[in-house]
This record gives structure tokens, C-alpha cells and sequence, in this order.
């Protein structure tokens, strides 16, 4: 007998995550691959983060802090908020889910861009909720569009800043008009998963939209320039009231002990990220300059990766470059996505690329 599945969730696309070396490397017989393709730290995690590991490690026969109370009064006092207004989650994508199931009914909608975290559509769809899809412009968030389409039934518009996949962003001058323009009822969420990385001077200030006490939502994670991928922890700031809904929801100890304690150390290693940030400023001006000598435009990027137009078949392109041991992301059509890695990583992509564009 078929089973009986919502059409709306029959109707999702499982996410693909990127494929592991190993596996490559199985898949293909070559040895040395490198991944170029999910956006992590090539650093890796925080020296202090690694360090209290070991230690932790002893007690995991213990529940964790369910209220994760030292992480979130340190995040508090690192952005002078309040413990209140924090929520932690298994990676922020979680905290999506939860921001979900708390404030979608089935039927309301949520506003997001066309080419954007695909964890949105998802969530919004698995729901019964109704994702209310505006192209981008010129590769990035067309926020006055966005405004456009709130409806009565909006409940939650996601503007991803940078945006994954492009690594473009969305200025605060645009961002202050939208917030004029958007009901104070609709919860605004800021997915700033890359903030670590943006030298944008006019990057805009999502948490004072927080401090002003609007129904706003600030996603950061410590997956991306802390190198905590593997443990996932993310974090949401938000006014108590949010914060007090979304725990209704929220799985007891969703944050786990190693992530809770390498976060916490992570976070006070200003070293690691600074020195995180200057590799990935250098590398990645090095690549878009020798992306631009093979003829490619990569989009302007504030986070640790480039998106571009190959010019041909992306699935091809990304195809051969699996067959040189390069793992990239081919996102959709003719457009790839490479994560900015250590400078030999940076070399051999580059390599890579230039023998399968001249092979044709």
C-alpha cells in the first residue's frame, strides 16, 4: 500500500549536501582531493575551542545545560544584550525551523529571495506555509520588491546578508527603507551567518533593530569563521518575546556539551578570527583576480566564497573539476560557487579550472 505523505512534503527536494573527500576519493580513485564547497574555516576550529574539547569529553555521560546559561550570558555580554534575548540551536538552521513552527499557521506566507538559503523554502513548505519567492537584482536582495510582497498573511521575510549562494550584500540605507516599510507584525530575520567576514563599511546594523525592541530576529553562527562546522551551534538574537515563543518549541538540549563549551571558548579567541579573516581578504582577492584572467565575473562577495557564470553547463564543469579531486558547488545552470580555502587549496582549484575550461 503507498503511503500517505502531505503533497507538500512529496513535493521537497532532500538537501544535497556537499560531497565528502573520502568519498570522492573512493568514488574516483584520487588521492589528495581537496573540498572546496561547503563554506568552511580551511583553518579549522579555534585553537581554545580544541583545547577544552578533551576535557569536556569526560563528562558526556551527562545531559547538557538545557538552558545553555554560560554560552548565552557570554553571547549576551559580547553584544550587550540581554541573556533573554538569546536562543541557541543545532546549527541556525534549526533556529529557522523553529522561527517556522512558532509563527507560520498553514496557509501564511514568508517572504524570501529566488536565490538564497535553501533551508528557507524548505522549512516554510515542510510547514504547509506558503514561501512567496522575489528574484533577485543585479545578484542581489531587491528589498523594495520584497516589501512589495508582504501580504496580510506574512508572517516571517528572510533576508540572508551576505546572501549564500551569491555572497552579495544588502546595504544599511536599503535595509532602513525596508524596515519602514515592512508591518511591525512580520517578523524580519536576518540570516547573518558570514557577518564575521564582511568589511563592508556600510554592512547595516541588524541588532539595533533588535535593541529598538522590532520584531526582528539576528541568525549567527559559529560554524563559519569559529570552525565549529562539525558541532553544530548556532544562534539567534531577538527580543525576549521571540525568544519566549521559540523555547516553547525547542527541543530540550538541543545545544550539545562540546559545542556549548567550544563555543564559549571560541568566542573569546579574537585571534583565531582575525587571523581567519586576513587569509580569506588576501585569497580571495587572489582568486577573483585570476577568475577574472580566465574570462569569468564573480559576484561581488562579503562572505569567505564566490559565485560565478562558467559560461557553459555548470553540472559539466563541476563534474570534471570532481575528476582533478576538486570539490566545488554547482548551484544551478551555468553558475558555481567556491569556497575561499588555504592558498595551495586556492592554487591547484585554479589550475584545475583553467585545464577544464581550455579542454572545452
Amino acid at each position: 500500500m503507498p503511503l500517505k505523505v502531505h503533497p507538500d512534503i512529496a513535493s521537497l527536494v532532500p538537501y544535497l549536501p556537499g560531497k565528502p573527500i573520502e568519498e570522492l576519493e573512493r568514488e574516483l580513485g584520487i588521492p589528495r582531493a581537496i573540498k572546496l564547497a561547503s563554506n568552511e574555516n580551511p583553518l579549522g576550529p579555534s585553537p581554545k575551542a580544541l583545547a577544552v574539547l578533551t576535557e569536556v569529553a569526560g563528562t558526556l555521560n551527562r545531559y547538557p545545560d538545557g538552558g545553555a546559561h554560560r554560552l548565552r550570558r557570554a553571547l549576551a555580554d559580547h553584544y550587550k544584550v540581554t541573556p533573554d534575548q538569546v536562543i541557541l540551536g543545532n546549527g541556525s538552521d534549526e533556529i529557522i525551523g523553529l522561527l517556522v513552527r512558532t509563527f507560520l499557521s498553514p496557509g501564511d506566507e514568508a517572504v524570501m529571495a529566488d536565490q538564497t538559503f535553501v533551508i528557507y523554502k524548505m522549512e516554510v513548505t515542510a510547514a504547509h506555509g506558503v514561501p512567496v519567492i522575489v528574484p533577485l537584482k543585479a545578484g542581489r536582495h531587491d528589498l523594495p520588491a520584497m516589501a512589495k510582497a508582504v501580504t496580510p498573511r506574512t508572517r516571517l521575510l528572510f533576508v540572508c546578508n551576505p546572501n549564500n549562494p551569491t555572497g552579495t550584500m544588502v546595504a544599511a540605507e536599503d535595509v532602513a527603507a525596508l524596515m519602514a516599510q515592512v508591518p511591525d507584525e512580520v517578523i524580519v530575520v536576518f540570516d547573518e551567518a558570514y557577518y564575521e567576514y564582511v568589511v563592508s563599511r556600510d554592512f547595516p546594523d541588524s541588532l539595533g533593530y533588535v535593541t529598538q525592541n522590532r520584531n526582528v530576529i539576528v541568525l549567527r553562527t559559529f560554524s563559519k569563521v569559529y570552525g565549529l562546522a562539525g558541532l553544530r551551534i548556532g544562534y539567534g538574537l531577538t527580543t525576549p518575546e521571540i525568544t519566549g515563543y521559540l523555547n516553547r518549541v525547542r527541543p530540550p538540549f538541543n545545544a550539545n556539551s562540546l559545542a556549548q563549551r567550544a563555543a564559549l571558548a571560541a568566542l573569546g579567541d579574537e585571534e583565531h578570527v582575525a587571523r581567519s579573516r586576513a587569509m580569506n581578504q588576501a585569497e580571495m582577492a587572489r582568486v577573483r583576480t585570476e577568475l577574472v584572467s580566465l574570462g569569468l565575473q564573480p559576484l561581488p562577495s562579503e562572505a569567505n566564497f564566490l559565485y560565478f557564470d562558467v559560461g557553459r553547463s555548470g553540472r559539466e564543469v563541476f563534474e570534471a573539476l570532481l575528476r582533478e579531486g576538486v570539490i566545488v558547488r554547482h548551484i544551478e545552470g551555468r553558475m558555481l560557487r567556491v569556497t575561499i580555502g588555504l592558498p595551495e587549496e586556492n592554487t591547484r582549484f585554479l589550475q584545475a579550472l583553467k585545464a577544464v575550461l581550455q579542454r572545452g
